[in-house]
């Protein structure tokens, strides 16, 4: 017997549907598809979910001296004249970061081969790559996802069927994170 649908694509296609709904629904919350396509990003969702429970309190808090560049009232770097040369300035500042130990880093790799990176882009700005920026879903699992659900062993997603597409009279549902 098969180990998941076929979807009427070949498996490329079908990894890069799957992937490309999988992350729209971490990223979201909730994505519409048909039913078929929904029982198998649950799948993928809820294993990802479960990895990130499992280590979402995995690492530890490491102080560390960082170089900050000063900035003047205006938020740009300020800048000194030196041998003739315009240099920033920067001052020693410590800053507290998380290390994570192997076996979240590890859990950290294995989620990030299977979501794909998102960049948004803000309204006002649409249609231009200044001011876009990068979404950390990794660290949103971990620590906005997770600690949700930590209480609960599985059902992380839910299915509610909407009707049929008018197009070709495919069942649509919404999955949606509980």
């Amino acid at each position: 017997m098969a180990k998941n649908r076929k979807l009427g694509r070949t498996t490329s296609q079908r990894k890069a549907l799957l992937r490309g709904q999988t992350t729209a629904l971490i990223h979201n919350g909730r994505i519409i598809t048909t039913e078929a396509k929904a029982k198998e990003v649950r799948k993928m969702a809820e294993k990802l979910i479960a990895k990130a429970i499992k280590e979402k309190d995995n690492y530890e808090e490491v102080t560390i001296k960082a170089k900050v560049a000063r900035k003047d009232k205006d938020g740009k770097r300020v800048k000194e004249v030196v041998d003739g040369k315009r240099v920033t300035i920067y001052d020693e500042v410590d800053k507290t970061i998380k290390k994570d130990l192997p076996s979240r880093l590890h859990a950290r790799r294995q989620i990030l081969k299977v979501l794909y990176p998102v960049t948004e882009v803000p309204k006002e700005t649409a249609g231009r790559k200044k001011n876009t920026k990068q979404v950390d879903l990794v660290k949103k699992l971990f620590e906005e996802i997770a600690p949700k659900y930590a209480g609960r062993n599985g059902g992380y997603t839910r299915i509610v069927k909407i009707g049929q597409r008018k197009g070709d009279g495919a069942l649509e549902v919404l999955l949606e994170l509980v």
